[in-house]
């Protein structure tokens, strides 16, 4: 599309916003009529380890908003020449999970507990064994349940609980609801009424009987919506807080809130059945939409979420993915500084990442553990980063940098060993977005690797869930009776450009050895925890 369409598009109000809070940046796209990406803005931001919590103020959320807008908006001035005053359509994504509670009068109850926090992991089992259903340790109901058995004060005067998502697209535009597919990492979702599991409400309801709470699950829940229903307009008030200008109107309609994992799936087109996406930044996890259930609950290690149109989902989860190696891309860059040198973040990132493709196909004998916090699937509540090597193995910047990286992916490995070689999980396909595949071909061959299947990256992977969030937007006001799928295939992505990556038997293999390693050196890993406080 020329400049001056999109000018028009944009002054006419023909454009849709989508906004995600990540756990590291926030980040607004917008797009065309054609769905396609034509300006960006973005905040950093940092969550905080409070009191023993990680966590992110209200008040950094929405100073990280107002940044973000405004910097789309310088984006728009820039290219365009014009200022952004109202869109067709918008919607908020954000990372799914956490604990974010609220009394009836909507007055914050406990600083918000995110998605990264391991100190439920009594409630996670109870309510596993008691729903027979796997209940992570990160899911909302998870966080609840361990308020209650730890006695919290704040439980009884519960009047709302949601997502950061739920939470900001609530004061945009009044409306207490979200998305099913962050509903499902809050409570178990009955995929055939696409609303919460109600034996499993009923199930919780009469666990908590004895404490007579004022409120009943159903009662302190949003109210789910599928992909393309109305999710409400944005009020004056949430205008005045996207955007304290005044230049933004009110008034837009907004679709369901959703979560991070399901603006992938959109991102990255793997809404239907045998496709599958895998999201790698600062978590890592692996989305297999299924053409049926599993034969059985695996607790820890598989997750079972949906689409933002209510499709089952198998989901293998790691908290932990390229955040110790950023830790090491800083010491690197201090290193060059120190002695005089400098490159740009981005070339510091891609010369280093491609020594990895020349190290040992199995890290020269290299261990190295990114638990900057806990995972679930290998029983640590907390994290302690680790190096370990013996004195005979190779010890050179290859074998380092190849071996942080496929430390990244052991977690999530290790919940889709359970998919592909238990439940013969089928699979057409598995795209792949986040920064772990920033660097061109180097990610793509070490998740390739790992997962010994081909990674394919669409050329927009780096759009991420804000563009996602924006198809969704574009869905609801444009899907003339058509699936959420059928939409992305014609209008997203019936052009789309991607690349596709193999390993080699011999990578493949490597990544094996290194594998074996990885469990048998947990112990170092948790005797770390154990003794360093």
């Amino acid at each position: 599309m020329l400049t001056n369409q999109i000018k028009e598009e944009i002054l006419h109000g023909q454009t849709v916003l989508g906004i995600e809070l990540g756990s590291t940046r926030i980040k607004a796209v917008l797009i065309n009529s054609e769905n396609q990406p034509i300006a960006q803005g973005g905040h950093d931001w940092e969550n905080t380890l409070l009191d023993g919590v990680w966590t992110y103020s209200l008040d950094d959320v929405w100073k990280g908003i107002q940044s973000c807008f405004a910097s789309l908006q310088a984006n728009i001035q820039k290219d365009y020449a014009v200022k952004l005053t109202r869109t067709k359509a918008m919607g908020i994504s954000a990372m799914m999970h956490g604990y974010l509670p609220f009394d009836a009068k909507g007055n914050q109850l406990t600083a918000f507990r995110t998605w990264r926090n391991t100190m439920t992991s009594q409630a996670a089992e109870l309510l596993s064994t008691l729903f027979d259903y796997p209940v992570p340790e990160r899911w909302s109901i998870s966080h609840l349940y361990q308020s209650v058995l730890n006695k919290e004060e704040h439980v009884k005067d519960l009047g709302f609980l949601t997502t950061l998502a739920g939470y900001v697209h609530w004061k945009l535009t009044g409306r207490k609801v979200l998305g099913v597919g962050d509903a499902s990492g809050m409570f178990p979702i009955d995929t055939k009424t696409g609303n919460y599991d109600q034996r499993m409400v009923e199930a919780f309801d009469d666990l908590t009987k004895a404490h007579h709470f004022p409120w009943r699950l159903e009662t302190i829940l949003p109210s789910i919506l599928s992909a393309g229903e109305d999710a409400g307009k944005l009020t004056d008030t949430g205008a005045l807080l996207l955007d304290p200008s005044g230049t933004f109107e009110a008034g837009i309609p907004l679709c369901p809130p959703e979560g991070d994992a399901g603006t992938g799936m959109v991102a990255t087109n793997s809404i239907a059945k045998r496709t599958g996406n895998v999201s790698a930044g600062t978590s890592v996890f692996a989305m297999i939409v299924l053409e049926k259930e599993l034969s059985k609950s695996y607790n820890k290690f598989i997750d079972l979420v949906t689409t933002p149109d209510g499709s089952l989902v198998a989901m293998s989860h790691g908290n932990n993915c390229t955040g110790e190696y950023d830790n090491w891309m800083r010491l690197f860059s201090e290193v060059l500084t120190t002695a005089g040198f400098s490159l740009s973040k981005g070339e510091l990132y891609d010369r280093l990442l491609f020594k990895a493709l020349e190290g040992d196909k199995e890290c020269g004998g290299l261990l190295p553990y990114n638990y900057l916090s806990g995972e679930t699937m290998t029983d640590l509540n907390e994290g302690r980063p680790l190096f370990v090597r013996e004195t005979k193995h190779t010890f050179n910047l290859a074998n380092f940098m190849r071996s942080q990286l496929f430390t990244a992916l052991g977690v999530l490995r290790i919940g889709m060993d359970i998919l592909f070689e238990q439940e013969k999980v089928a699979i057409d396909s598995i795209t792949g977005h986040g920064g772990f595949f920033k660097t061109a071909e180097v990610g793509q061959k070490m998740m390739a690797s790992a997962l010994h299947t081909p990674i394919s990256v669409l050329k927009t992977a780096g759009e991420g869930g804000a563009w996602g969030i924006a198809l969704l937007a574009s869905f609801m006001v444009g899907k003339q009776n058509r699936s959420l799928a059928d939409f992305l295939a014609s209008e997203a992505f019936a052009t789309a450009e991607k690349s596709t990556v193999e390993a080699s038997e011999e990578d493949i293999e490597g990544f094996n050895v290194f594998l074996e390693r990885y469990k048998h050196g947990l112990a170092v890993e948790k005797a770390a925890v154990q003794h360093l406080k």
